[in-house]
């Protein structure tokens, strides 16, 4: 009989660990997966219960009971206040069909994080870029507690194109700008205070490069730190330039200590141009840029129309304010945008209405 050498062994000790591992991912997803339906079929059970009285005082007293008698047999996983998580999570999750496929990658305890999100909309926004980035708990957390779905640019629609938006995203699961890019960006782990110049804030995004990728989102990579254009012989420089696998496109970083200003958008367009005539590959969409700036004023980045050139503005924050006055900033700032939005269709249906008949 032949005996094993000792790398036989160790071959054969990490082809087992190998399988083992594959075997206890493939039992947990399996559970995570039963569980999650069991509470959303137990939620909306007791819902339909609760709702044939439609007191108050009466679905308590059916929780409570309810409760006792299922932790005697089944223990303190279905106690009173894990029951109320099941009835929110069947009434925010209403279709049943939505759940089956949010399942496969997020757990209860993502569920637990979403279902008390204020309204419909952030609910289904942080599910699907759950889904779609595969967050874990601790990182979905992070999510809401920077206010990430307040900060994107889609925040800042009208709820029906919002709402189209992620209806979108669950059917087709493609990404857009308008989901990725955010305003402001949260860059304190920087540990720039006072005075500084450009060059301090690259040299200190290179050096926190990976929490700088974080703050950008999901699917981008580094590719140049000044990359160097020439245009009729002169040279301009790209501040930072990086690459996103979801949504296929080149992005151009332009860094600005001040605020941001009409000519901005002229380097910008400048530097996408080139970038799509020499740098874009035949599977790619046109780059993109970001002038990521320390301030900005509302009425000129609404007039220059930097969405049609492909251009985003967005703040930067080294020193993170009182969450309190962050989200006056952010209501503020959603308020006016969807006011704007809205006194543009407006204008457009007027001019419709002004055009003569035939």
């Amino acid at each position: 009989m032949k005996k094993l050498t000792r790398l036989d062994t160790n071959t054969l000790v990490r082809d087992i660990r190998h399988l083992i591992e594959e075997a206890r991912q493939s039992v947990a997803a399996a559970v995570n997966t039963g569980l999650t339906m069991l509470y959303w079929h137990i939620g909306q059970r007791v819902r339909q219960e609760i709702l044939k009285d439609g007191r108050a005082e009466y679905g308590e007293a059916i929780v409570s009971t309810l409760s006792r008698q299922l932790q005697v047999e089944y223990g303190r996983g279905f106690s009173a206040k894990n029951l109320r998580h099941m009835i929110r999570f069947a009434e925010v999750f209403a279709d049943e069909a939505i759940v089956s496929t949010l399942w496969r990658q997020l757990s209860w305890s993502h569920f637990k994080e979403i279902i008390y999100q204020k309204d419909a909309l952030q609910r289904d926004f942080y599910a699907e870029m759950c889904r779609i980035e595969r967050w874990s708990v601790r990182a979905l957390r992070r999510k809401i507690d920077s206010m990430l779905y307040e900060r994107t640019a889609i925040s800042k629609k009208p709820g029906e194109l919002i709402r189209h938006e992620i209806d979108s995203l669950r059917a087709a699961d493609q990404l857009t700008p308008d989901l990725v890019f955010k305003d402001p960006y949260f860059l304190d782990f920087l540990g720039l205070r006072d005075r500084y110049l450009e060059k301090d804030l690259e040299d200190a995004i290179l050096r926190e490069l990976e929490r700088f990728l974080l703050e950008l989102g999901a699917g981008f990579s580094f590719i140049a730190r000044q990359k160097r254009i020439q245009v009729d012989n002169d040279d301009y420089y790209i501040d930072l330039l990086f690459f996103n696998r979801k949504l296929k496109r080149l992005l151009a970083i332009d860094l600005k200590l001040g605020d941001f200003k009409p000519a901005d958008k002229g380097q910008m367009e400048l530097y996408l141009r080139w970038l799509d005539k020499y740098e874009r590959q035949a599977d790619e969409l046109p780059p993109i840029g970001l002038v990521l700036c320390a301030g900005k004023k509302r009425e000129t980045v609404e007039l220059l129309a930097l969405e049609n050139s492909g251009i985003r503005v967005a703040e930067y924050l080294t020193e993170l304010p009182p969450r309190k006055v962050l989200e006056q900033k952010l209501h503020a700032a959603i308020e006016q945008a969807r006011a704007a939005f809205d006194h543009r269709r407006e204008l457009t249906a007027g001019n419709d209405d002004d055009e003569p008949t035939c």
